[in-house]
Parts: structure tokens; sequence; C-alpha cells
């Protein structure tokens, strides 16, 4: 058991962090995974059923704010390395509740980054500790240009600065102790098993019920988008490939107005439910917008294609149509998922082991 490569991946029930599980779980056989989550209200057990039963698999239920409970964990398993996804991410959420993300953006973070400083210490050799960021860290974009590694910090949201203050953290550890770090900043991301509270899977549930389709504004406000799998290839590229100490942006090279996106979810979801093209269209409802809602969003991402080779392996419309037809595959999971029903799985699951 001792030669076998051991990962911690934080976060790992949520959207993206499942994605990940799922792509090393499957892809490394040798290494053993542990994924650590607090599942909370977007940390949904039954994204991994299928990877659950896997030889190479431990899930560890656990809040990284726990700072005893995290050290105790690294000191049972000497985790060889890190991929730290857990994050709390709805902008809306932190507005309204800024020191939940204060608390596990950043306290549980640096919890993190002290128990892989004292667990390996100065042992750093084949060591990675590599934290997953995003691209509003950045700010906000007028119509030209596009965020890269370097562009000045400048959050303007609660979320955004405790992310912005994590990244400050992982490399302020890197620069004082040696620790092994990378850091990637990723654009808005898409795909399945996206809890219905961001933007398209909250389009596609509403358009399934007939119910409003909320858009804040006119609709102006532009995004990059990346289609989940591409983003856990990057990560797994750079987990191992990425040089230590560097930063990496993920995008998608796939900017869309809100609104137009929202219209293409319309027209794409009317043809694949037998409805008149233009029926859905006309749930749209203008709300008001969010506060200190960036107008722009763009990420170069000619770095990590430069240095590691990577490229998105679908188009904007296909990753969208495949995220479509999923959603309207597994019914159960949005019914589960909005419902609050998927919060048992955890306790039908391990309770009995």
């Amino acid at each position: 058991m001792s030669s076998i490569k051991k990962i911690l991946i934080t976060g790992g029930a949520g959207f993206i962090g499942s994605h990940v599980v799922r792509r090393i779980v499957n892809r490394y056989p040798d290494y053993m995974i542990f994924n650590l989550d607090k599942l909370t209200y977007a940390g949904n057990l039954e994204n991994l059923k299928d990877i659950e039963s896997a030889s190479n698999y431990q899930f560890v239920k656990m809040d990284i704010t726990d700072s005893d409970a995290i050290n105790n964990l690294f000191e049972t398993h000497q985790f060889d390395g890190v991929i730290h996804l857990a994050a709390e991410s709805h902008v809306d959420r932190s507005i309204s509740h800024p020191m939940e993300f204060v608390m596990t953006n950043v306290i549980g973070t640096v919890n993190l980054l002290n128990a892989a400083k004292n667990i390996w210490k100065d042992n750093f050799n084949g060591k990675v500790f590599y934290h997953v960021s995003t691209d509003e860290v950045y700010g906000e974009l007028s119509d030209e240009g596009k965020f890269t590694e370097t562009t000045p910090y400048s959050p303007n949201s609660p979320y955004s600065a405790s992310k912005a203050s994590s990244d400050h953290f992982v490399r302020a550890y890197h620069h004082t102790y040696g620790l092994p770090i990378k850091l990637s900043n990723c654009s808005n991301n898409y795909g399945s098993h996206h809890f219905p509270e961001k933007l398209i899977p909250l389009m596609i549930n509403n358009i399934m019920n007939s119910k409003p389709l909320p858009v804040y504004g006119k609709g102006e406000n532009v995004r990059d988008w990346l289609f989940v799998e591409d983003h856990a290839s990057a990560i797994d590229l750079i987990f191992h490939e990425g040089k230590l100490g560097e930063t990496f942006n993920i995008g998608g090279n796939n900017e869309w107005k809100n609104i137009d996106l929202v219209r293409l979810l319309c027209k794409m979801m009317d043809s694949k439910l037998g409805k008149a093209i233009g029926e859905s269209e006309k749930l749209i409802t203008y709300v008001g917008d969010r506060a200190g809602h960036d107008f722009r969003y763009a990420i170069d991402s000619s770095k990590l294609m430069q240095q590691l080779g990577w490229m998105p392996s679908v188009t904007f419309e296909q990753g969208l149509e495949r995220t479509v037809d999923w959603y309207l595959a597994n019914p159960e999971w949005l019914e589960h998922v909005t419902s609050g029903a998927y919060k048992e799985y955890y306790q039908n699951m391990y309770s009995k082991r």
C-alpha cells in the first residue's frame, strides 16, 4: 500500500470535483483517491455512484475549517498530493452570507496548506498542492481583452475576494516555505451534475418545468464558458505535468452574452421537447441586476495550450447539447437535488459501513 500514490481531492462530491474524482479514479488505478467533502447543499454523492465501489476510491466526510480533523487526516494517510476544489462558489450566496465564504475559502484553504506543510516538512520531493481557483479574482473586463496569468487581481464580490485571498495564501506558502504548489484559474463551467442554482442548469430545469427564466438586468453580461470535462482534463494535465509554482488559466474560448445563451438553450430545449420553437423563450423574465455584477470575463488559455498541449475537446454547441441531453435523461437526479432528497444518500450509503 505504501507504494501507491495517495491523492486527496477536496470538494469531490461537487459539480467540478465529481468530474475530477471520476477522471482520476478511472485513469490512475494505481493511485488511492480520497474524496473529502462536507456535503453541503452542493455536495452530492449521487454524482459518483458509478465509481463509489472502486478499489482505489474512499470517501471522507469532513469540513476543511476543522483544523484538528484535517491535521489528523493528513497524519493518518500521508498524502502525496492535494487537488483542492472545496469552496463556497455562488456569488449571490456570498452577498448574503459573506462569512461562510471567508471560513471555507480562506480559513479552510490555510488549514489544508498547514497540514500539507507539516506532514511533508522539509521533504517536498514528489509532493504537489494544487489549488483550483476562478477567473473572478481578476475583476471585470470591458469589451476588449482577456485575463492572463499576470492580470492584476481586482475582486468585486465577497466570493471573488475570498478566492483571491486563498490564491494569495497558496502562493505565499510557496514563496515562504517552499511548499510545492500549482494553481489554476478557470472560467464559468457547464456540464452534467451541476446544482441548478447556476445559470445553465437553472434554465434547463425551469424550461423543463415551464417556469419563468430569470435573467439579470438586460442579459448583456458576458461570460466565457468551459465544458466541465475539459476542465477536468486540464486539471489532470496540470497536476501531473505543470511546473511547480506556476499558475495556468483555463478557459473555453466561448464568450456569450447571458441573454444569447438563454435564447440558444430555449431553442435547443424546444427542439428536444417537441415544442414549437420560440415557446420557451416566452418564459424569459428580466429581474433586477445582481449587486456589483461584473460586466465581462474572458480567459486567455494560451499558456496552458502552448506549455502543456491542452485543447478543449468540444465546441460550445456540442458541449451544451451533451449537457441538455444529460439533464433530460436524468430527471431523477434533478428531482432529488431540487427536493433535497439527495442528502439522504450519504446516510443510506455510508451509515452501515
